[in-house]
């Protein structure tokens, strides 16, 4: 079983051929193909390739599967007896990506 653990976003992902995640949003269209540079570590096995911070000509690709927005949050904000009370709603945008191949370097 090889997969590699890729950044994306300021966060890591653990990427498996034929597994899809969600990372935040990316600039692409559904269907696009997209290539994800930062490859952390690569395990194949018992052998594991750790990079310093990235393997070097190692990538993942992937192809985006769907653009969607995540669960309302609402966020409060209330000052005790100020009579202050705001509510607002956030919906973050996500990008599905299904992983095609791992390039090692």
């Amino acid at each position: 079983m090889v997969y590699a653990i890729v950044e994306s976003g300021g966060r890591q992902y653990r990427a498996e051929e034929g597994h899809t995640f969600s990372v935040e949003k990316l600039p692409y269209e559904v269907g696009d193909q997209v290539e994800l540079g930062n490859v952390l570590l690569i395990a194949d096995g018992d052998s594991v390739q750790v990079g310093r911070p990235t393997i070097d000509g190692a990538t993942v690709k992937a192809t985006v599967v769907q653009q969607y927005r995540g669960k309302k949050i609402l966020v409060w904000k209330y000052r005790a007896k100020l009579r202050y009370r705001r509510r607002r709603g956030h919906r973050q945008d996500y990008t599905r990506l299904r992983i095609d191949t791992i390039v090692t370097g």
